[in-house]
């Protein structure tokens, strides 16, 4: 079971100088996050002042607000008032300008090549009844709450009267805190809260 914790992340600048980033995961690992070397990649940026967003030519971009109450987004010159835990999708070449008529913000960024990877990102309501499962190709991302994540039964050798995985730590979330999602024993994520998750799905050639 792999954890990104927030805490340990080291902050970058954008490229254009206008915000602070925090890489969450990115594939193939590039050597910064102004190299743009990746296929994808998930990340959380502080944005303190308006400015224009750094261009990521061939890419598409997934944007959520998870802190602060509205980011007004212009792409191409559209306006695009942007409310906490409310998706939104747009070229990463478009020409994007951001301004903060309530104050600062902290977003999660989904950035993908286009044609090649699709990224989606749900916002759930966590349960302490009912685990939340994540699965291979997904990031789980605690945004607000109180949560902790335990491994799932190992797929295949959990009998049906088997009251639980012979392996149940649990260890306890911090805000923005990651959980790295597997097939072969899904991370299962308890509490109250909200949780962001963030699929990277291939692009195949029939959805191409």
């Amino acid at each position: 079971m792999e954890i990104i914790r927030f805490a340990e992340l080291r902050p970058q600048p954008w490229r254009n100088g206008g915000g602070v980033t925090r890489e969450l995961a990115s594939h193939p690992k590039a050597a910064s996050a102004q190299d743009g070397a990746w296929d994808w990649r998930v990340s959380i940026a502080d944005i303190t002042k308006a400015g224009d967003f750094s261009a990521f030519p061939g890419m598409e971009r997934v944007l959520t607000v998870i802190d602060g109450e509205l980011l007004l987004l212009t792409v191409d010159g559209a306006e695009h008032p942007l409310e906490k835990y409310r998706p939104f999708r747009f070229p990463g070449e478009a020409r994007t300008h951001g301004a903060l008529p309530t104050g600062d913000i902290r977003d999660l960024n989904v950035i993908t090549r286009a044609g090649s990877f699709k990224g989606y990102t749900s916002i759930i309501e966590l349960s302490k009844k009912r685990a939340h499962p994540v699965f291979e190709g997904q990031l789980g991302v605690l945004l607000q709450g109180q949560a902790s994540v335990s491994p799932g039964p190992v797929q295949g050798t959990v009998d049906e009267g088997s009251a639980a995985a012979p392996d149940t730590e649990s260890l306890a979330l911090g805000r923005y805190d990651a959980v790295v999602g597997s097939d072969t024993r899904s991370p299962e994520i308890l509490g109250r809260g909200f949780l962001a998750v963030v699929s990277i799905d291939p692009v195949t050639e029939a959805d191409a």
